[in-house]
């Protein structure tokens, strides 16, 4: 009886000590401002190696996302609670926030920000791993995300490191975070870019 006694004791302290959604949430949400590189590898079934492109991406707490494309080709652009914006001659251009691009784009944002409540709407969350090194596991509810993806996987530590999204027709996309830093505040030129 006693061992009965120790192993419940010992699987309800392993279970309050285990690392959960919120704690995860909580950890993605503190830094105010991240700024990082990115490479996308976008795997496309009818060709025979991914597309490759490289960035850098600044996510700032309070404004959205700055996404700046480098190769293969120079584009930025900038996600926010307004929409997607994309950079021209002219500035910012609001984007049609009707294609499934945009939906993706939501949930990439609410991935960052460590928005758990915006993601279990839509998806199952099944989490594994501890506040250094943790995998989360997005299964959709929804018939429309159904219909796109499979399943998003996201690995971290502190800071998201890859997200990996898995479509259904067998396409897929692995976005690889490196050198992410939260020591730095935002520049003029960015605070410039959000405020546009």
């Amino acid at each position: 009886m006693k061992l009965i006694t120790f192993l419940g004791a010992l699987l309800l302290s392993l279970q309050a000590q285990a690392f959960d959604l919120q704690q995860l949430s909580d950890q993605l949400a503190k830094p105010s401002v991240i700024h990082g590189s990115f490479t996308q590898e976008k795997h496309l079934r009818a060709l025979p190696q991914p597309l490759v492109s490289k960035g850098t991406f600044v996510l700032a707490k309070d404004h959205g996302l700055l996404w700046l494309l480098k190769t293969p080709l120079q584009q930025d652009y900038r996600i926010s609670a307004q929409g997607i914006a994309r950079r021209d001659a002219n500035g910012w251009q609001l984007l049609p926030n009707k294609s499934a691009g945009a939906e993706q784009n939501r949930l990439f944002l609410a991935v960052l920000q460590g928005d758990s409540s915006g993601l279990q709407r839509d998806f199952e969350l099944q989490l594994q791993g501890e506040a250094t090194q943790w995998k989360l596991t997005l299964t959709p509810r929804s018939m429309l995300l159904k219909q796109v993806f499979n399943q998003i996987n996201i690995d971290g530590g502190a800071l998201v490191h890859s997200i990996e999204l898995l479509e259904t027709q067998g396409d897929s996309t692995l976005l690889r975070m490196q050198d992410s830093t939260a020591d730095q505040p935002l520049s003029e030129a960015e605070q410039h870019d959000f405020a546009q």
